[in-house]
């Protein structure tokens, strides 16, 4: 292996396995995986009852058409046929974004609570200020009183 790719290889090594830039890797991986569990979560779960607490509307359907060429009552449907603007599928996607940030929220809380910042140690021994103090103090106890 050259000079230069064995120190190209070494400044790679040093970047991409780096704690920071790993660390990012891992965490985009994870939140990866943590959007599609909360999408599941909203779209299988919390949209559903919300469509059957509201009669079974399906929310995603919820459109407003921008052309007259759009007929469709679905928004699949209606997208192909022109224009629309999906209010619908912005309100899950809002509902979405609540549920990830209210997690998260709630995860920093709890790495801060398990986080307590120790205390400073004690220093090691008494600092110039306190060696000055303490030999005026013994020299003015060693002075006869008048």
């Amino acid at each position: 292996m050259s000079d230069t790719v064995r120190k190209e290889w070494n400044d790679f090594k040093s970047f991409a396995f780096k704690g920071n830039a790993f660390d990012l890797a891992v965490g985009v991986i994870v939140g990866a995986a943590f959007s599609r569990i909360v999408d599941g979560i909203v779209n299988l779960l919390i949209m559903p009852i919300i469509g059957a607490l509201t009669g079974g509307l399906n929310f995603d359907d919820y459109f407003l058409p921008l052309n007259a060429n759009v007929t469709a009552t679905t928004l699949a449907a209606a997208q192909k046929q022109g224009a629309v603007l999906a209010y619908g599928a912005f309100i899950t996607v809002v509902i979405n974004f609540l549920l990830v940030a209210f997690v998260l929220f709630q995860l920093v809380k709890v790495s801060n609570r398990l986080k307590r910042e120790e205390p400073p140690p004690p220093p090691a021994g008494p600092t110039k200020s306190e060696e000055l103090l303490a030999e005026i103090r013994d020299a003015l106890k060693a002075r006869p009183v008048s």
